[in-house]
């Protein structure tokens, strides 16, 4: 098989949870610790940071990922889904892992995936372990996919734990409570590994301190230990001045990832930093200044309030749950505009009329689905959104209702497009560094 034909293989042959939902899940370890094992236990032969939460988790990655790569530190980042190219997942200094590696990974385990018959994430997550050992990796930082217990990501044991936020998503797989999603993702806290939490959030504070002590792990909680002073928010950068509580020593960053709703990320990347360096990792101020400023250079991160266009003023976020939109709409209080223009679409499995309940209703919408099994359909989407008191129409794809959108929206005016991750990789148009990563693996 060449590249192309071992992608097809794999989105036709594994079940993929992105693409059809909850029934493409494992609910157990047993697939992914026998392709480890097959594979020489490549999870046991570097060292790794563990990232889980509902929100902030793929922007906490790729930023501790960044600060890595500016210490010198030959870096693996794995994160999921992908925008545009499955081998956005798989990275090493922020290069995508090459597609004749991937196609001579697939060829040389196909009897075993054929007898095996892994998930898709439980295959990619192997296939990360393995190429990080070929690479010869300083360190790995492994993003969970969902949930964190049973997360196949969670058979090994890292140096750090960060748990970044825990909101309503996944209910049905991970709990419809707050404690409950935070107990699956507290299930990454390995015995003695500290562990650092973004974000103090008193329904869920008890429950990692539980299941810290429980592992015999220290937990700091970042809130807790940093305090954001200053900030000047821009329409593609954010300068952030942090003051350490501990000992009052202040620092400004400024970041090229310009979501307000960065800070609390920042907080728990800054404590986990801490960590690593008291760890014996050499990591200086100059360091984590200098990542933070080219952390979507660095790794390759899109869709995190990724501006595309200036006039007029285009957006793309991945945000696609209450907490998300909560966190766009606070982004959005921050930008001039005349006229807003959303290009908007659900998948079927979220709380969608919670999402759309919380949108502007003064914004001009452009109603689509992504091209998976699960996107909601654009029509229904319409009816349930016109409930919810908003007006726009119905299109069958994203390029057709972002191409709607241009043509409805000024130069004074502002389109933001959100949704899902799919919706923000559905689109035809990219900023020049996601452009450059693109290719037809998707």
């Amino acid at each position: 098989m060449n590249y192309q034909q071992t992608i097809e293989y794999l989105y036709q042959q594994l079940p993929m949870f992105s693409k059809v939902g909850a029934s493409a899940l494992k609910h157990d370890l047993h697939n992914i610790q026998k392709l480890c094992s097959l594979l020489g236990h490549p999870e046991d032969r570097f060292p790794t940071v563990h990232i889980a939460g509902t929100n902030g988790k793929g922007s906490s990655s790729h930023m501790i990922s960044a600060i890595l790569q500016q210490a010198g530190y030959k870096t693996g980042l794995y994160t999921s889904p992908h925008l545009h190219d499955f081998r956005e997942r798989i990275r090493v200094n922020g290069e995508m892992m090459p597609e004749d590696a991937i196609v001579t990974f697939v060829e040389n385990l196909r009897p075993k995936i054929e007898e095996i018959q892994p998930s898709f994430f439980e295959l990619t997550v192997a296939m990360a372990f393995d190429h990080f050992v070929q690479e010869k990796a300083d360190i790995a930082v492994i993003e969970t996919g969902l949930g964190g217990r049973l997360d196949s990501t969670n058979i090994i044991t890292p140096l750090l734990s960060l748990i970044t936020n825990i909101s309503y998503d996944h209910m049905s797989i991970l709990g419809n409570t707050l404690p409950l999603i935070a107990t699956e993702k507290a299930g990454i806290i390995k015995p003695g590994v500290p562990v650092v939490i973004s974000e103090t959030q008193p329904e869920v504070a008890n429950v990692f301190e539980s299941a810290a002590a429980q592992q015999q792990s220290s937990i700091r909680f970042a809130d807790q230990e940093w305090e954001i002073i200053g900030q000047q928010p821009g329409t593609e950068e954010l300068e952030v001045t942090v003051k350490n509580k501990r000992n009052n020593e202040i620092q400004s960053y400024t970041l090229d990832l310009p979501g307000h709703y960065q800070e609390k990320n920042l907080l728990g990347v800054l404590s986990s930093v801490q960590q690593l360096q008291s760890a014996g990792w050499k990591i200086n101020t100059g360091h984590i200044r200098s990542a933070l400023k080219q952390v979507k250079r660095l790794t390759g991160l899109g869709g995190r309030w990724e501006v595309i266009n200036r006039q007029p003023y285009t957006v793309l976020d991945v945000g696609h749950n209450e907490a998300g939109i909560r966190a766009i709409l606070e982004q959005l209080a921050l930008v001039q505009y005349q006229q807003l223009h959303i290009v908007t679409g659900f998948v079927k499995d979220k709380d969608v009329p919670a999402a759309l309940a919380l949108l502007p209703s003064a914004a001009r919408y452009y109603f689509t689905k992504a091209q998976i099994p699960r996107a909601m359909d654009e029509n229904e989407l319409l009816q349930l959104a016109s409930l919810a008191g908003l007006q726009g129409k119905a299109y069958p794809n994203v390029p057709e209702a972002y191409k709607a959108a241009q043509i409805q929206a000024a130069a004074g005016d502002m389109i933001l497009v959100c949704g899902s991750c799919f919706i923000v990789g559905d689109m035809p148009v990219q900023s020049p560094s996601a452009a450059a990563s693109r290719n037809t693996g998707r």
